[in-house]
Parts: C-alpha cells; sequence; structure tokens
C-alpha cells in the first residue's frame, strides 16, 4: 500500500466483503478530492484564451502526462474518451476507415471484450471490411502461429486484448504486435483490465494503439484514454473541433480528466510499491483455502501462472455459479453465466475456451482489489465453502 490510502473505503465500510473490482472499482477518495476543484471552481473552457481557461488547460496537460508517464507513451499519445467502449471503438472503426483500403481486413480472437467484437460486426456490416476472429486454446490463449496463417494482403488491424476480464489470462502481446508489424498491420490492444494492475509500456510491448480505462483503476466511469502512437493515422469518433489531435470532438471533461490522470500516478507508486505481489498473496490464500475445504471439486478457469495477480476463476463441481451466489451473501462477485428471460448461458470466454456448459454455468469470478484485506478473505473464503455445501444438499 501507498502512503495516504485509506484503510477502509467509504463505500465498502456497511456491505459483503468486495470481489468484483474486474467489474468496476471504487474511486479512491483521493482521486474524489482532486477532480472537486474542475467541478466547483475551475469551470473554465481549456481552449479559451482568457484567465479562466489557464487552470483547467494546465490540469488538463498534467492528466495527460500522467496517464502518459503509467503506460509509457508521450503525452501527446493519449487522447481521452469518454468510456473503455468508445475507446475501442476509435481504435478498430478509425484504423479500418483511415487505412484507405477497399475491403479491409481486420483480426481479432474470441474472448475479446464485446466492445471490440460488436464494433467488427458493425464494420463489416456498415464498411465492407472482412473479420477473422481466431480460437483461443483451453486458457484462453491465442496462438502466435494462428495469427501467422490469419494475415491477408488486405489486414490492416489486429486487436487483441492484453488480459482477459474474466480470468486475467494475459496474451502474448509483444510477441503479436511483432508478428502484425512484419505484416504491415497496426496492433491495438485493449488493456482495460491490465493497466494499472501489472506493468504497461507500450513501447516494450510494441502496439500502435492501447485502450486504458478509468473505472478499471479507481477513477470515476466515464473517464478512459486511447494512446495512439504519432503517426497513426485514424479516422475520427467524434467530428468538430480539433480537440484531442481532432480524433474526439468536443470540450474536454476536465475533471475527468484530472481523476484519470491522479489514479495514474497513484497506480504507478503501487506498481512501483510492490502492490501487484500483495494482491496475488491474497488471491492464492483465497484459492488455497477453497481448494482445501471442497477437494476435488474445485476447477481454476485459466492459466495458473500467466494471469493478472488479482484475479481468480473457479468452477465448483455440481454448483452453478449464480445459486452459489444467490446463497452467499456476504460477497460480492460475478458468474461465468448471462441471465437472458430467466434461463443462464454459459459464458462466451469460456465456451471459447472449450470447458463444458457445467463447468462454465459453475464459473465464479473473484477479483480483488486495493481494499481487499486477509480477513476478507478469510469471510469470503468461508462464505463460498459454506453456500458450496448448502447448495449441493439442496439440489442433491
Amino acid at each position: 500500500m501507498i502512503a495516504g490510502t485509506p484503510d477502509v473505503h467509504p463505500g465498502l465500510a456497511d456491505g459483503p466483503v468486495y470481489l468484483d473490482y474486474n467489474a468496476t472499482t471504487p474511486v479512491d477518495p483521493r482521486v474524489a478530492e482532486a477532480m472537486l476543484p474542475y467541478l466547483a471552481d475551475f469551470f473554465g473552457n481549456p481552449s479559451s484564451s482568457h484567465p479562466f481557461s489557464q487552470e483547467p488547460r494546465r490540469a488538463l496537460a498534467e492528466a495527460r502526462a500522467r496517464v502518459a508517464d503509467l503506460i509509457g507513451a508521450r503525452p501527446g499519445e493519449v487522447v481521452f474518451t469518454g468510456s473503455g467502449s468508445e475507446a475501442d471503438l476509435l481504435a478498430l472503426r478509425g484504423a479500418v476507415l483511415g487505412s484507405g483500403r477497399r475491403h479491409p481486413h481486420v483480426i481479432t480472437q474470441a474472448t475479446e471484450h464485446p466492445a471490440v467484437l460488436e464494433t467488427c460486426r458493425a464494420l463489416e456490416r456498415l464498411h465492407g471490411a472482412r473479420v477473422t476472429v481466431l480460437p483461443v486454446d483451453g486458457e484462453g490463449l491465442l496462438s502466435p502461429a494462428a495469427l501467422v496463417g490469419a494475415f491477408s494482403e488486405d489486414t490492416v488491424l489486429v486487436s487483441v486484448m492484453a488480459a482477459n476480464n474474466e480470468t486475467g489470462a494475459l496474451q502474448p502481446i509483444a510477441e503479436l504486435a511483432a508478428l502484425a508489424h512484419e505484416r504491415g498491420s497496426l496492433f491495438h490492444c485493449d488493456a482495460a483490465q491490465a493497466v494499472g494492475k501489472i506493468s504497461i509500456n507500450v513501447r516494450e510491448l510494441g502496439v500502435d494503439l492501447l485502450t486504458t480505462v478509468g473505472h478499471k483503476m479507481y477513477a470515476p466511469k466515464g473517464a478512459a484514454a486511447l494512446f495512439v502512437r504519432d503517426g497513426v493515422r485514424l479516422e475520427p469518433v467524434v467530428y468538430g473541433g480539433g480537440q484531442e489531435r481532432g480524433l474526439r470532438a468536443g470540450t474536454e471533461n476536465v475533471a475527468l480528466a484530472v481523476a484519470l490522470g491522479t489514479a495514474a500516478q497513484i497506480a504507478a507508486a503501487e506498481l512501483a510499491s510492490g502492490a501487484p505481489d500483495r494482491i496475488a498473496a491474497l488471491r492464492d490464500d483465497l484459492h488455497q483455502r477453497l481448494t482445501a475445504a471442497l477437494p476435488g471439486r474445485m476447477h481454476l478457469n485459466g492459466p495458473d501462472a500467466h494471469r493478472l495477480p488479482n484475479t481468480l476463476n473457479v468452477s465448483v463441481d455440481g454448483v452453478l455459479g449464480h445459486e452459489l451466489l444467490a446463497a452467499c451473501h456476504q460477497i460480492a462477485a460475478s458468474t461465468g453465466s448471462a441471465c437472458h428471460s430467466g434461463t443462464h448461458t454459459p459464458s462466451p470466454v469460456l465456451t471459447a475456451m472449450g470447458l463444458a456448459p457445467a463447468r462454465a454455468l459453475g464459473a465464479l469470478r473473484l477479483s480483488l482489489g486495493r481494499w481487499t484485506r486477509h480477513e476478507d478473505i478469510e469471510t469470503a473464503a468461508s462464505a463460498l465453502v459454506a453456500a458450496a455445501r448448502e447448495v449441493t444438499e439442496l439440489t442433491g
């Protein structure tokens, strides 16, 4: 933990143990404090030329520099957006339309976030693009050999996420990006789940475009950014004035930019202080407690080693994930299924990994974060084991 981190987050104090940090993070009180002056006092348009614009313009530049520092970019390569989905849209649509190709080809993979997969479908439907969605292996990883075999002379972009939101699986981004560049294609990486949790450096990875999302790293929702390497040509996502390098018109939300910049600064300090190791130790403790209490019934979904330090995706034999969580009021977490009109369907991510429907429907995603403590792990493990036994008795 870094100096100044509150021991207890006010939003978590009276609720169940929060193990859904991959869905969203509570706003760090230091982030909220930093953005308040730009809601209450410094209201000026940063593009104006009078004194009221000076502090908003300075704060916007500082926020951009802090985000750039976190990911190893230059400040001028950071474009603020309103969400990670918008950043993905700017990257994919921007690259396809900016390529000038009559029949552009995009390559992605099966466990991407819907923001990428649905944008690809829209590019097919609306802009005549051709999209190849590559399969993954049993750990959710894309084979570099599979990527090599998918290129065509019209491939303009490859989009592969850094870390999966459900399993935490870490893709071999540097190797994949190098393969794309060898064949003259741009490479986009949705790093929404990775930035702030592990070290991310756009130069070392060799990516051309990278998505960063505020509400995954203790900033408010509505704050995000896209790294756009100097020299990469994109079609704008919003037309109008010249804000954000002309790629995303509209007067900037300075308060949210400040929030994202502050969150990036805190994340950089935590990475340097070894916070991921603390989180990984708690995650592994939770896994070991569950495995010991439910021998032979607990299964890890996704890779054991190459995953985010905060993410544990497990299935319990004979138990449906949503039934388990319904019986376990002491924790807040996510399942590996989606509910449509009362019918639960397996996660597309786990299905793409080849998991049987029963195991996919039994999956739980337990994701830890800044305010997870040892006592939370003890509570969560005991509650989950008791709930699993209760559900097993009821259904058995």
